[in-house]
């Protein structure tokens, strides 16, 4: 199989900035990160439980789509950060105890020994990846928020050197930019309070074949696509694109539409 189900257990808490928390699971053995964006499910238990309740056979999504709401598993969508023997790590985006989810509200308060479940890749070539390059690629251009640091830095891990890479990452205060693996012909570029879309259609960008991965707020998102394939004359197969949420939307939300 592909995906498989595992318990995991917090080892470790790490605080990175006001708006980012690192918590480091211990196992599964069998986890294989393709790197890059790798995403996964992760459940949580509600506040009232001890565990995650989560259906684990052929037609899981299904049971737990029809489950009660105020007793199935919080699931939520993540990208493995980094990975090592017997653990790997997820950066959580946190948030004001007024606009926190129940995601963000767990990583604020979560302490080794707490419990969840994971939907994870055994296999490194798996469809949680998106971000592929294409052979012919010869510079890269990155966008993304908060919600997009944990993959845009796998991402830069992954490239390294062999590609120059042009990159916009939207955070709301000055106190959560950070350090990111770069190599130096690495430029980012990190705009506090937005203007992603605005800054991208300034930019006098690389000449040579380009490869767009885009990540983050929907709409902004789709702001920086339509600006590559409709004014800038980007072949659309070259701009992968996802929306990690939506302005006043959860994902519960989504998954409801």
């Amino acid at each position: 199989m592909t995906f498989e189900f595992f318990d995991v257990t917090v080892l470790r808490r790490e605080l990175l900035s006001p708006s980012a928390v690192r918590i480091v699971f211990g196992g599964p053995d069998r986890l294989v990160s393709g790197g890059r964006d790798q995403r996964f499910k992760l459940f949580l238990p509600q506040p009232h439980q001890s565990a995650a309740v989560v259906p684990r056979g052929s037609d899981w999504y299904a049971e737990w789509r029809a489950a009660d709401p105020s007793t199935r598993a919080v699931m939520r969508t993540y990208t493995v950060r980094e990975q090592r023997d017997g653990e790997f790590d997820v950066e959580f985006a946190v948030h004001d105890t007024v606009a926190a989810g129940p995601a963000s509200t767990w990583a604020r308060h979560a302490r080794p020994g707490d419990r969840a479940v994971v939907l994870c890749p055994t296999v490194a070539d798996n469809g949680g990846v998106d971000f592929r390059p294409p052979p012919d690629t010869e510079w890269v251009l990155l966008t993304g928020d908060e919600t997009a640091v944990p993959a845009l830095a796998g991402i830069l891990d992954w490239v390294g050197s062999s590609l120059p890479v042009r990159a916009w990452i939207e955070v709301h205060d000055p106190v959560d930019v950070r350090d990111l693996p770069r190599a130096d012909s690495v430029e980012v570029t990190w705009l506090v309070g937005g203007g992603t879309v605005e800054a991208v259609r300034a930019a006098e960008l690389p000449s040579g074949t380009p490869y767009a991965w885009l990540a983050g707020e929907s709409g902004v998102v789709r702001g920086v696509r339509r600006h590559l394939v409709s004014e800038r004359g980007i072949d659309k197969r070259r701009v992968m694109f996802t929306g990690y949420w939506r302005r006043g939307a959860t994902e519960d939300d989504l998954l409801d539409s």
